[in-house]
């Protein structure tokens, strides 16, 4: 008879696991509430200390740690020192391990306190399984629910090989991984070290992705279980399958909308920078702004917003091309217009509001980059010229700051009246981003408007350039040695100038 070693924290399914291995001969040990489970539902589970011949003990700290257990899984069948060890010390072959781990990430959600966490790491689980994944040769090891009925089937019908058992193994040991960076994050944030020695991220595959950057690159989507609130957590409603860009401009366009707080905002991202942005008085208000900022560069873009969306902003959506409409929700009449396109892809969101996340991490060929996550817009609003600006000015600057913060450096962004007239960016001179700005919105009146830049003037170009359009006011981070060259021509020119004191490259 072979022997089975079953303790489970999630007990779906073990019941039904545990009645198919005692069909197919396997003696069943197990442990505490495990043990209490099969009992009642008729299994004939023997206790674990009746194997070690030890009592659990320290509140079930200590029940599986014992010789008779990692003995009966380590020992190589295939090594007669080995097996002749284990006969003498009286210990019992384990031929297949079910575990599954204490519920840390559930109580790293419910926020308990450190003394519970504590306790929800588990030590036995994980040394279980990881001796059985050792030696997955011998012993089989189940750490997945949706696991049983293949393992069943294998089991009986011969297939259990060498690969199946790898392929166990193989999640096992990404099982226990997982587990242990979960707790090494909590204990970084508990002892305050944000940029630890060692940084242990764990990503779990959650979405396939219609293909990456181009269609020849294939691309999944993973999510950073020690996170429990994202931008990017949505429910998709209608619409063909997320590609690689899609999420990519959704997190941009969702992260901008973020800056706006209550205001009602709309943002139209394409190719992963904003095309028009407009607040509103109303959702419907808000939305025909951003549309009329940049009519053409929205075909074929991403629409996110922070309100929900009614039926008259979805008859105007609909009317052009969108990959992606994102809100936190949407009218039952709004729901059934927009998806008259099939292809549109519809998100909820549901966690507009996220700030979990705290790094912003490139993976460049096996080298890492790791930052803060950008979450600062402006240090102070300081009036370095002669000229003040009014109230309007001032709203206009912070506006413009928000928007060019999501915008490709070298970035320029217009802005009046809480709407963009035109953005510029990925430009490798700052003076050329200004002048696509202005030449590539020829129709747009640019009297009265602000110009924002996500870095300092190394020239003062960009005040010429500004002045000759129209542009009435000003507002970058500073930092220039030649900054004063910028304030004499702003001067000059009575434009009042601001210096809000953090740049924001984006690359």
């Amino acid at each position: 008879m072979k022997r089975a070693l079953v303790s489970v924290t999630n007990k779906d399914g073990i019941v039904e696991f545990c009645q198919g291995l005692e069909s197919l001969g396997f003696e069943i040990v197990s442990t505490g509430g495990t043990l209490n489970k099969l009992k009642e539902n008729g299994i004939s589970a023997i206790a674990i200390d009746d194997v070690t011949g030890f009592p659990e003990i320290l509140d079930g700290r200590v029940k599986t740690l014992h010789p008779k257990v990692h003995g009966g899984l380590l020992f190589r069948r295939d090594v007669p020192e080995h097996v002749q060890t284990v006969k003498e010390m009286g210990i019992e072959p384990i031929d297949l391990v079910c575990v599954n781990l204490y519920e840390f990430e559930k109580a790293l959600k419910q926020h308990k306190p450190i003394e519970e966490m504590i306790e929800n790491i588990d030590i036995g689980g994980p040394s279980m399984i990881r001796s059985a994944a050792k030696n997955f040769k011998d012993v089989l090891i189940v750490t997945d629910p949706s696991d049983y009925d293949a393992v069943l089937d294998a089991i009986k019908n011969e297939t259990d090989d060498y690969d199946f058992r790898l392929n166990l193994a193989y999640k096992a040991f990404s099982k226990t991984g997982a587990y242990d960076a979960m707790i090494s994050r909590y204990f970084a944030g508990v002892v305050g070290d944000e940029f630890p020695d060692t940084l242990n991220i764990s990503l779990k595959k959650t979405e396939h992705l219609r293909y990456g950057e181009n269609s020849q690159q294939q691309a999944n989507k993973y999510e950073d279980s020690f996170i429990q609130e994202s931008l990017l957590d949505y429910e998709q409603l209608n619409g063909k399958e997320i590609s690689f860009n899609n999420v990519n401009d959704l997190y941009g366009a969702v992260a901008l909308v973020r800056e706006f707080g209550d205001q009602i905002v709309t943002a139209a991202i394409k190719h992963s920078t904003p095309c028009g942005v407009a607040i509103g008085e109303t959702g419907y208000d808000s939305y025909m702004r951003a549309y009329e900022a940049d009519p053409q560069s929205i075909f074929g873009g991403i629409v996110a917003v922070n309100y929900k969306i009614d039926a008259a902003t979805a008859t105007e959506m609909k009317k052009i091309f969108l990959e992606i409409v994102a809100a936190p929700d949407f009218d039952d009449d709004a729901l059934e217009i927009l998806k008259k396109k099939k292809n549109l892809r519809i998100l909820k969101l549901n966690h507009l509001d996220a700030r979990d996340a705290k790094y912003d991490i490139k993976y460049l060929e096996g080298k890492v980059l790791v930052q803060q996550l950008n979450t600062k817009m402006i240090d102070e609003m300081k009036v370095v010229t002669t000229a003040e600006p009014s109230s309007a000015q001032l709203d206009d600057m912070e506006f413009g700051m928000k928007v060019v913060k999501y915008v490709k450096s070298n970035a320029i962004c217009i802005v009046k009246d809480g709407r963009t007239l035109a953005i510029g960016g990925g430009q490798t001179s700052r003076v050329w981003a200004l002048e696509n700005a202005i030449h590539n919105n020829p129709d747009k009146d640019f009297n009265g408007a602000v110009l924002a830049s996500d870095a300092f003037f190394p020239f003062n170009d960009c005040v010429q350039v500004a002045a000759d359009a129209g542009i009435s006011a000003i507002v970058q981070p500073g930092g220039s040695i030649r900054d004063q060259d910028s304030i004499d021509l702003c001067n000059e020119k009575g434009i009042p100038m601001v210096f809000s004191g953090y740049r924001h490259f984006r690359h």
